[in-house]
Formats: C-alpha cells, sequence, structure tokens
C-alpha cells in the first residue's frame, strides 16, 4: 500500500486471540466445520451458512466501531470509500462523501423483479422467489432488528429492510455490461457500473516448460481460498481432469501440500490470476465475484462449481446467459465435468463472442473510470 501512495491503518475485527494457531491448520478446521454445510441447498444455507457469516460481520462492525471513528478523527478525510457488504456506522457520521463500492454479485442491490440474492434461482423461474425471500426474513429478521437498533444508536439513519448496509452518495458496483441485471432492476442516477476492475500489480508469469511443451487446450482451475481449502474436492476435480487431453494450471491454496496434481497439471499455493488468465483457454471457478469478472474481462468461458453466498448467484448468471456451465458442486459425474470441458473449449463461437466481450470490457477502463468517479466525489 505504500509503494502505491497510500497510508495503511490496519482495523482489528475481533480481540487479539490468546494462542498463535498456524495459518494451515486454521484452514483445516475451518473446513471441517464448514464444508459439510455447502452441500446443502442455498436455502438451507441460510441458517448454516449465509446466517452465521453476517453474525461474524455485525460482531466485526460492532468491535471496530471505535478504531474507525479515532482513524477519521485523526486523518480527516475529504471522501470515504468502503468496500464491503456491511454497515461501519462511522463512515457515515463522519460528515464526509460515502462512496459504497458493491464488489460481489450486484443482486446485492435487490428488486422484486430479479431473483434473491445468494439463491442462485433462475431469472426465467419465479417460482422459488417468494419461498427464498420468507426464509431469509426468518431467519435473518431477529439479526438485522438488532443490528439496525445499534446502528441508529451510533447517529447513522436506519437501515433499509433486511440490508445490512446503507447506500452512498455513490454507488459504484463490478460487474460486465454483458451479465448485467439493469433490465429488470434499474439503478438511479447514483449507481454507476464498472465492467471490471483488475488490479495492475500481479507479478508477472511464464507458463512452465511441463505444460508449454504439451499439446492440448490451456485451463486455469481456482476454487478460491476456501474451496481449495476442501482438499477432497479439489481432489475429486483433479482426479477427473487429469483422464483428459488438456493442459491445466492450477491455484491450489493453503493446504497445497495435500493436493496431488496430474501429470497434465502444474500447479502452486498462490498464482498471479490476472497474469494468468489472458494465457488460459477456459477457467474452472468457484463463482467468485472477482474471479467471474475478471474471466469475462479476459473474454474466457467458465465451469462453474458454487460453495456459498454469491457464487450461487454468479454460476446461475453464467449459465443462464450462455457464457458457462454450472455444475452440481459435489454430485457432478466425471462426464458431467469432461463434457462441459469438451463442449465450451470446441464452442468456436462462444468463445470469439466472449473475446470480443472482454475487449469492449477492457476498453471501458474500469479501474480509471472509478477513480475519477471518486476523485469528483470528493471534490
Amino acid at each position: 500500500m505504500t509503494a502505491l501512495g497510500f497510508e495503511e491503518d490496519l482495523v482489528d475485527l475481533a480481540p487479539p486471540s490468546e494462542e498463535e494457531q498456524d495459518p494451515g491448520q486454521f484452514w483445516k478446521d475451518f473446513i471441517r466445520d464448514t464444508a459439510p454445510e455447502y452441500r446443502k441447498s442455498t436455502s438451507e444455507q441460510l441458517e448454516t451458512v449465509t446466517k452465521p457469516i453476517w453474525e461474524a460481520l455485525v460482531d466485526g462492525a460492532k468491535y471496530c466501531e471505535p478504531q474507525l471513528k479515532a482513524i477519521i478523527e485523526r486523518v480527516r478525510p475529504d471522501v470515504i470509500v468502503e468496500d464491503n457488504v456491511i454497515t461501519f456506522p462511522a463512515l457515515l457520521t463522519a460528515g464526509r462523501p460515502f462512496v459504497r463500492i458493491v464488489s460481489c454479485n450486484p443482486l446485492e442491490v435487490r428488486g422484486q423483479d430479479v431473483a434473491p440474492v445468494f439463491s442462485g434461482l433462475p431469472a426465467d423461474d419465479r417460482s422459488e422467489w417468494d419461498a427464498f425471500r420468507a426464509e431469509y426474513d426468518r431467519t435473518h429478521r431477529e439479526l438485522w432488528t438488532a443490528f439496525n437498533e445499534w446502528v441508529v444508536a451510533q447517529g447513522a439513519e436506519p437501515l433499509p429492510d433486511l440490508d445490512f448496509i446503507h447506500r452512498g452518495d455513490l454507488n459504484l458496483y463490478v460487474f460486465p455490461e454483458i451479465a448485467d441485471y439493469t433490465d429488470a432492476r434499474p439503478l438511479d442516477d447514483s449507481w454507476h457500473r464498472l465492467d471490471s476492475s483488475v488490479r495492475e500489480t500481479d507479478e508477472g508469469f511464464e507458463l512452465p516448460a511441463s505444460l508449454a511443451e504439451r499439446d492440448g487446450a490451456l485451463v486455469y482451475f481456482s476454487l478460491g481460498s476456501l474451496g481449495s481449502a476442501d482438499v477432497s474436492l479439489m481432489q475429486r476435480v483433479i482426479d477427473v481432469l487429469g483422464t483428459t487431453r488438456h493442459r491445466f494450471v492450477v491455484s491450489k491454496g493453503p493446504l497445497h501440500e495435500e493436493i496431488k496434481l496430474a501429470d497434465n497439471m502444474w500447479g502452486a499455493e498462490f498464482l498471479p490470476q490476472t497474469k494468468v488468465l489472458p494465457l488460459v483457454d477456459l477457467v474452472i471457478t468457484h463463482g467468485g465475484n472477482n474471479t467471474v469478472t475478471e474471466a469475462l474481462h479476459f473474454g474466457k468461458p467458465m465451469i462453474l462449481l458454487p460453495l456459498f453466498w454469491d457464487q450461487y448467484d454468479n454460476a446461475q448468471r453464467v449459465a443462464e446467459l450462455g457464457y458457462g456451465v454450472r455444475l452440481a458442486t459435489y454430485s457432478f459425474t466425471d462426464e458431467e465435468l469432461t463434457g462441459a470441458l469438451e463442449r465450451l473449449l470446441g464452442d468456436t463461437e462462444l468463445r470469439e463472442r466472449l473475446a470480443a466481450a472482454g475487449e469492449e470490457i477492457r476498453r471501458r477502463d474500469g479501474l480509471r473510470k472509478a477513480a475519477d468517479l471518486i476523485e469528483r466525489a470528493g471534490a
């Protein structure tokens, strides 16, 4: 951050742990406890995955409120920008222009004519929308009510019903126009879409000789930090892909030493994703908003294996628009995965269409558009 000209002030979201823990063990424990929940439907996950995440976020917002107030008092900023899913009242009561960034799927901005956020439900079939919304209300109403009361007690305006964050004076969201929902849920003039926001700070990447010298299409496989820590899931996908004629670059994640790659693969614990994506023909992803928007930025089709949160919404959107295939993450058959791989790689028309879309997304230069809008907000 300092190298980019920013002063960094770290904020604690919870009291420091009394015992120092190995990061690898933390991930093992986390996945052991939560991975079984990812096998449930999105409606069932509201109680066992989504709500606990909101509870942790609420606790964090409350804990860091004094820290944020102190930072704002010291820095006295001209504009405040938040990229998160939850309100921090100190950012709203500072008397400065407030910019909200939505970097999850834009269904986070709700509407009656779009599917409910976190549902992964189709846009053209509303039969389950109301039931999902009712279950969200049942599982989250009490938590939201208590949080809203606390937010108001800090001097901020009440939250929108069942939302955990306010809108800003300026609102930015990251999602390509080709996949957006604005036809079904128009937004007012305070909202601005960034077709992509791809960092330019990743280190370079050169394809290892073990892959460069082989034939076959080149595929990138990543399930994100949480998904990649589910070693059994990673290994299942890898074992199936190892039977194909293609080449794979694998982001192995925190438990990289426990993952065994096939001969047609190369991988590492961390990879400079934005430098890898331009080289590949297809992306296999958990459907996180970052990877999805970056894949579209570079014009790549996708196979999606969603786990939780907005990953289901992204997977559904990509699939229903024909830019990729959504599979059942824990119950796909070998033939479904290999069939989707061959079908997407063989669809020349789709790949040409996505390549053209990627060129347009890159031309729109979301990074500089966002910077210009934020500068104007603080002027």
